[in-house]
């Protein structure tokens, strides 16, 4: 079974996803960290995200190692993941290990274009979403809790950027697939999205 879970920042996908996979005993991918090790391996030479080249060479060179680093999160690795992740090459890098990774044993995979492009014939299809205010709550909530001082105002304009560029970049922009269902996980609280989330799986997939 092929779970494919899409949305933007901090609309809960991740953790929705992950308690997901646990719940039916699968697999599961966070694609987001793919694109943050790559910009993160970029930035680790003092080169430009954006770069094309530089970009690329780093998602070609990725190992598990990468994943298991502990500065994959932060405003600075936020905004490189989202630069490679407008760069067609790097995401045609990185196509064949997310496709692989759920043909085995099956998989729940979140991330921008999951049920569009990696995996358009899933077996269930979620878009989650929330406000920008909800979103920017729970992000500004995620930062202060690992001991992060940074005001609330920078983050809603980081969301805000962060949308803008993932529903505007020509490579595999975020959108709704045709076939998923919509989850606004506005006015609930992580578990009332998980039942929630949980219930439409179980309804496609019976």
């Amino acid at each position: 079974m092929i779970i494919a879970i899409d949305g933007p920042a901090a609309a809960g996908k991740g953790t929705l996803a992950r308690r997901i996979a646990a719940a039916l005993g699968l697999p599961y991918l966070d694609t987001g960290l793919l694109y943050r090790a790559v910009g993160r391996r970029v930035l680790d030479v003092g080169g430009d995200p954006a770069d094309v080249e530089a970009a690329t060479t780093a998602a070609r060179s990725l190992t598990d190692a990468d994943f298991q680093r502990t500065d994959l999160r932060g405003p600075e690795a936020d905004k490189a993941a989202s630069q490679v992740a407008s760069i067609p090459a790097v995401r045609a890098a990185l196509l064949d290990y997310q496709r692989h990774y759920g043909t085995t044993k099956g998989a729940v995979l979140d991330g921008r274009d999951i049920g569009t492009i990696v995996f358009p014939n899933a077996d269930v299809k979620l878009f989650v979403t929330a406000s920008l205010e909800a979103r920017t709550q729970r992000r500004h909530a995620e930062i202060l809790g690992r001991g992060e001082l940074i005001p609330i105002e920078a983050v809603r304009a980081d969301l805000a950027a962060r949308d803008e560029a993932d529903r505007t970049r020509a490579a595999a922009p975020l959108i709704q697939a045709a076939d998923a269902t919509l989850l606004d996980t506005s006015n609930m609280n992580a578990d009332e999205a998980f039942a929630k989330a949980l219930r439409l799986v179980k309804q496609k997939t019976i």
